[in-house]
C-alpha cells in the first residue's frame, strides 16, 4: 500500500535513510556474536526475532506468487544468522551468570510452555524441545529442502521451452514485444528464485543442526560453569541450566519453526496464481458431497456415545459440516443457473445467427511465413533461432525506410512443404517460395567472379541471380573467387524484406490506414482533422498505397497530409493526389537518389516522344493510364532499354526526368518491363539539388 504521496509505509517511517537501517542491522546482527548484550537488549532483540519470523509466514500466506516475495532467500539467512547470533548472547549470558541470569524472555517462555516445576517441568520441556526440532528435522525441512531442489532443476530445464514458447507467441502476432519482455524477465526471476531458494533451504537444515549443537553444549556447559566455577550442587546446576537451556532451546526454536513452515509454503505453491487462503477457499469447496459425508460419519461417532465417545464435540462438528455442506450446494446451484441463463440466451442469439455459423470467416495473417520441417532449426532458440532476430530487425528497418509498420509475421510449419522449402504468404495467398539447403551457403555471382567454382546451381531467390550451393569449408574459397556468400538466415530474410518493398501496397489496409492517422492525430490533430473532413479514409489509402508502390517512403505523413489537405477540396482524383504528394516529398525523392554533392543525374525524353505518351492516356477505373499502340509501344521500351544499359554501363541508376503531367503516365507505359524504373516531375526537384542530364530516349526511328 502506498499513502497519498505514492509511498509505501517502510518508506514514510524510515525516508531515504532505510538502506543505512538494513546495513547497520545486518553489521550489529554480526557483531552480535562476538559483543555481550543486556538482557534488556537480548530480550527485546528475541520478541522481534518472534516478530519477523511470524511476518515473513504471514507475507507467504498472502503472497500470490513465490516470486512475489523474491527476496525470501535473502531475508531467510538474515533471520537464520539473526536467530544465532540470539542464541551466542544467550549462551553466554547464561553461562556466566548461572542462577542470576535475569533474562524475562527465556524465564517465561520456559515456564510457560513447560507448564510445571520440578523434576516433572524439566522432563516435560525437555521431551516438547525433542518433539520440535524432531518435526524440523525429519518433516518440515526435509521435505522442503527436497522440493527445492527439485523445482530449482525443473525451473532451469524447462526455462529454454519456455522462452521459445514465448518467441512462437510474439512471432505469431499473440502478443506484444512488450509482453513477451515482461513474460520473459518473470520467466527469468522464477527459475533465478528457485535456484536461489535451492541453496537458502540448506539455511534452515543447518540451523535446526546447530540449534541441537548449542543446547547439548548448554547443558555440558552449564552443568561445568555451575558446579567447578560457581560451587553449586549438581543438583541444583541441573535444574537452573536445563530450565534455561529448555527456555533458550524452545524460544530460538520456536521462530525457526515459523521460518520452515513458511519455506515450505513457499516451495510448494509455485503452481498457484492466487493466495493460500484463495486457493484453499476454492479448491475446498469444489463438492458439497464430501461434507456431507463428513457430517455423516462424524453423527455416527456421536451416536455412539455409551462407548465413550464425546457426542456434546462430536454433534456440533457433524452439524457445522452440514451447514457447510447445504452453503457449498445453494452456491454451486446458483452459478449453474447463472450459467444456464447464459447458455439460453447464446441458443437464442445462435439461433439468429445460423447464416453467419454456417459460413464463419476464417481470419488470414497478414503476412506469415511458413517452413518445412527442415528449415526448424532456424527458429529454434535451443540452436540460436538467428531467423526470429532477422526478422525483428527487418520489422523494424521497414518501419523507418517505408514508414509503414509491418504487422507480426507469422512464423509457422507447414507439412505441405518440401523439408527444405520456405514460403511467403500475404492474407493466405503466396507471394514468394524458395529452398534452403542446411548448412550449406548461398554463392552469389553478382558479375565479377573471377573464378568459376563447382557446385549445386540455383538462383538467389530474392533477385533471381544465378548462384551455387558450396558446403561451409569452401566458403573462404568462395569469397576469394569474388561470390557474394550467404547463410540460409540471411538468404530469407533478404527476400523477405523485398517481399515486403513490392508488396507493400497490399500490407497497408484501411485498419492500417486508420491507425496512423490515430496516432498522428494526437500530436497533428489539426491536418488530420483537415485531410478527413475533404478526403474517406479509402482515398487516404489510395494515396499511401500509390506511394509505396514506387517505393516511396510514407513516414513523412504530415508534409503527405498536408499536400491532400490543399488539393483535396479541388480534386479527389487519387492519381493528381499522389503527384502532389511526391511533390511535397521532394527533398526526400531528390536526396534518395543524389549522391554526395547532391548531384541528380537523369535520363530525359525526346519532346515528341513525351507528348506522344502524354497523348496516348486513357481513362480508366484505376485512373489515367498510357495505351500507347503496339508498334509505338515496342520501339518505346525498345529506346528505353538502351538508355537503361548505356547509364548501367556507366554505373549509374537509371532516373528518368519529365514533366508533371507526363510522370505517372510514363511510369504506367514501362511498369511491366521495368517495374523499379525511377522516375522524376521536374516539379519534384528541389533547388539545391542540381539534375545533370546523362542521356536522351529517342526512338529508333527518329535517330
Amino acid at each position: 500500500m502506498a499513502d497519498a504521496a505514492g509511498r509505501n509505509p517502510i518508506d514514510t517511517i524510515f525516508g531515504d535513510r532505510k538502506d543505512l537501517f538494513i546495513a547497520l542491522g545486518a553489521v550489529a546482527v554480526v557483531i552480535m556474536l562476538i559483543v555481550p548484550l543486556p538482557t534488556v537488549l537480548l530480550d527485546a532483540l528475541m520478541a522481534m526475532n518472534m516478530v519477523f519470523s511470524l511476518l515473513v509466514l504471514l507475507i507467504v500466506l498472502y503472497t500470490k506468487k513465490a516470486t512475489d516475495f523474491s527476496v525470501f532467500p535473502t531475508v531467510l539467512l538474515v533471520l537464520t544468522v539473526f536467530g544465532l547470533a540470539l542464541n551466542v548472547s544467550s549462551t553466554r549470558l547464561i553461562l556466566t551468570q548461572g542462577a542470576a541470569f535475569d533474562g524475562r524472555m527465556i524465564r517465561a517462555f520456559s515456564s510457560f510452555v513447560v507448564g510445571a516445576g520440578g523434576s516433572q517441568g524439566l522432563v516435560v520441556g525437555f521431551i516438547i524441545f525433542i518433539v520440535i526440532i524432531a518435526v524440523q528435522v525429519m518433516v518440515i525441512t526435509k521435505g522442503s529442502v527436497r522440493i527445492a531442489e527439485v523445482a530449482a532443476r525443473f525451473a532451469l530445464d524447462m526455462l529454454q521451452g519456455k522462452q521459445m514458447a514465448i518467441e512462437t507467441e510474439y512471432s505469431s502476432g499473440a502478443i506484444t514485444e512488450e509482453e513477451a519482455r515482461i513474460r520473459k524477465l518473470e520467466m527469468t526471476q522464477e527459475a533465478n528464485f528457485y535456484g536461489a531458494m535451492d541453496g537458502a533451504s540448506k539455511f534452515i537444515s543447518g540451523n535446526v543442526k546447530v540449534g541441537i549443537f548449542i543446547t547439548i553444549i548448554n547443558v555440558l556447559g552449564g552443568i561445568i560453569v555451575g558446579t567447578s566455577i560457581h560451587g553449586e550442587p549438581i543438583a541444583n546446576a541441573l535444574g537452573t541450566y536445563i530450565t534455561f537451556t529448555i527456555g533458550d532451546g524452545l524460544l530460538s526454536q520456536f521462530p525457526a519453526l515459523l521460518v520452515s513452515t513458511a519455506t515450505g509454503i513457499i516451495v510448494t505453491r509455485s503452481v498457484s496464481n492466487g493466495t493460500f487462503g484463495e486457493d484453499v477457499a476454492r479448491q475446498f469447496s469444489r463438492d458439497e458431497r464430501i461434507y456431507w459425508i463428513g457430517a455423516a460419519v462424524l453423527a455416527f461417532f456421536g451416536l455412539l456415545g455409551r462407548f465413550g465417545f464425546p457426542w456434546y464435540v462430536l454433534f456440533p462438528m457433524s452439524a457445522l459440516l452440514g451447514f457447510a455442506a447445504f452453503r457449498i450446494g445453494k452456491d454451486k446451484r446458483k452459478q449453474a443457473s447463472f450459467q444456464a441463463s447464459l447458455a439460453k440466451a447464446g441458443d437464442a442469439q445462435k439461433s439468429k445467427d445460423d447464416t453467419a455459423e454456417m459460413s464463419p470467416v476464417v481470419p488470414l495473417d497478414p503476412l506469415s511465413l511458413e517452413l518445412g520441417y527442415g528449415l526448424i532449426p532456424l527458429v529454434d532458440k535451443d540452436k540460436g533461432a538467428e531467423l526470429l532476430e532477422r526478422v525483428h530487425r527487418i520489422r523494424r528497418e521497414s518501419a523507418l525506410d517505408l514508414g509503414l509498420v509491418i504487422p507480426r509475421i507469422r512464423i509457422i510449419d507447414n507439412m505441405r512443404l518440401e523439408p527444405s522449402e520456405y514460403c511467403f504468404k500475404i492474407k493466405g495467398v503466396d507471394v514468394g517460395r524458395g529452398k534452403i539447403r542446411m548448412g550449406y551457403y548461398l554463392c552469389i555471382n553478382p558479375g565479377g567472379v573471377r573464378e568459376e567454382l563447382a557446385g549445386e546451381k540455383t538462383r538467389d531467390p530474392a533477385f533471381g541471380l544465378p548462384a551455387i550451393w558450396v558446403s561451409e569449408d569452401r566458403r573462404e574459397e568462395a569469397e576469394r573467387a569474388g561470390y557474394t556468400v550467404v547463410d540460409p538466415p540471411s538468404i530469407i530474410a533478404t527476400h523477405l524484406t523485398e517481399i515486403i518493398k513490392h508488396h507493400a501496397p497490399e500490407i497497408l489496409g484501411r485498419q492500417e490506414t486508420q491507425g496512423i492517422l490515430d496516432t498522428l492525430k494526437k500530436d497533428y490533430p489539426a491536418v488530420v482533422e483537415e485531410v478527413q473532413k475533404y478526403l474517406s479514409l479509402g482515398e487516404i489509402q489510395k494515396v499511401l498505397q500509390g506511394l509505396l508502390q514506387e517505393q516511396v517512403s510514407i513516414r513523412n505523413m504530415v508534409a503527405i497530409l498536408e499536400a491532400l489537405a490543399d488539393y483535396g477540396p479541388i480534386t479527389k482524383d487519387p492519381g493528381f493526389l499522389i503527384e502532389k504528394a511526391r511533390q511535397a516529398l521532394g527533398r526526400q525523392l531528390c536526396l534518395q537518389y543524389a549522391d554526395e554533392e547532391r548531384v541528380l543525374r537523369v535520363l530525359t525524353l525526346e519532346r515528341s516522344l513525351e507528348q506522344r505518351i502524354v497523348d496516348s492516356q486513357v481513362k480508366t477505373t484505376s485512373g489515367l493510364m498510357a495505351a500507347l499502340e503496339p508498334a509505338l509501344q515496342r520501339s518505346w521500351i525498345k529506346a528505353l532499354s538502351r538508355a537503361v544499359s548505356a547509364v548501367h554501363e556507366q554505373g549509374l541508376q537509371p532516373i528518368i526526368l519529365c514533366s508533371e503531367q507526363a510522370r505517372y503516365l510514363v511510369k504506367s507505359s514501362c511498369e511491366r518491363e521495368f517495374p523499379n524504373m525511377v522516375i522524376l516531375s521536374v516539379p519534384e526537384i528541389v533547388p539545391d539539388v542540381n539534375p545533370e542530364v546523362v542521356g536522351e530516349i529517342r526512338l529508333e526511328e527518329q535517330g
